[in-house]
């Protein structure tokens, strides 16, 4: 493998764990907000029932009472950074149902 190669393989890995960063903050919104994560995820892409590695991700979130408060314009703004507008949508309307 040469270093460009190397270089590449880095920075795929690089996103593979930021993108694993933004579903869990995503998740643990989810959590903190009563809200099921797979269930809110899987209702803006329900193409993604086979993605092992976001429905893996969905589940690693800690319990609400052991979690830091995570704004909804936090959650919403992190998935924005990835592009994922449509979910960030949905934690803005959840949010705004639950009026918080």
């Amino acid at each position: 493998m040469d270093m460009k190669e190397n270089m590449t393989e880095q920075i795929i890995e690089n996103y593979k764990k930021d993108e694993g960063m933004m579903i869990l903050v995503f998740a643990q919104w989810c959590v903190n907000n009563d809200l099921d994560p797979k269930a809110l995820y899987l209702s803006v892409y329900p193409d993604q029932t086979g993605n092992d590695y976001v429905l893996h991700m969905l589940e690693q979130t800690v319990p609400k009472e052991e979690a830091e408060m995570i704004e909804a314009s936090t959650a919403a703004a992190v998935l924005s950074l990835f592009g994922n507008e449509e979910l960030a949508f949905a934690v803005s309307e959840a949010s705004r149902k639950a009026g918080k």
